[in-house]
């Protein structure tokens, strides 16, 4: 049984060490340079703005959010083999959200993953590659946060009402921090596993 960090509403539970440092830092590298990394805009008070970080989405079908269509793109190799990694903590994910942050100036802005593609109670595995950087949980109603350093190699997994009850977040840090890949699995329902 994996130790919940959330007081209630939700389960999510961190793995540090998940990857051992030769197989995360290899990763990494191939991750860094293999992936089609894009730099999307979003609208906002009528201009075309930056995201704070690059991206890039693997999956069975495209998949739309802020105004952005990312088309359908099979899994790479590396990815292929973290999702087949991370099977005995999370089975049946079948696309990737992959985010590379810069530098402390990339982040994300306080969010939930619960768009009806997902499910009603979705499961997010979050693997993290490169720099470590905090990662902030906020509960909807109550304001009570809860923060994890997010390592190199490490695993957190969202599921239950997790993205229905609390908010997620990467802020921006003045830190020197170097370059962090961030993939976030999900099963896509409605199509096969």
């Amino acid at each position: 049984m994996r130790e919940n960090l959330l007081p209630f509403d939700g389960e999510t539970s961190y793995l540090p060490g998940y990857f051992a440092p030769p197989e995360a830092d290899s990763l990494f590298d191939e991750l860094n340079d293999g992936l089609n990394w894009s730099q999307e805009t979003a609208r906002l008070f009528g201009r075309q703005i930056p995201l704070p970080r690059l991206t890039a989405w693997y999956g069975p079908t495209n998949y739309t959010y802020s105004g952005v269509t990312h088309p359908a793109r099979p899994f790479s190799p590396p990815i292929q083999h973290v999702c087949q990694s991370i099977e005995p903590v999370a089975s049946g994910l079948n696309c990737v959200l992959a985010n590379l942050y810069r530098d402390g100036r990339d982040s994300v802005a306080p969010h939930s993953d619960d768009e009806a593609l997902w499910g009603d109670r979705a499961t997010i595995v979050s693997v993290s590659f490169g720099a470590a950087r905090s990662f902030v949980l906020r509960h909807k109603r109550s304001g009570e946060s809860v923060r994890v350093e997010l390592e190199h190699g490490s695993v957190l997994i969202m599921s239950g009402d997790t993205q229905n009850c609390w908010f997620h977040a990467i802020p921006k840090t003045r830190r020197v921090v170097g370059r962090r890949i961030n993939l976030t699995f999900r099963h896509l329902v409605g199509l096969p596993v």
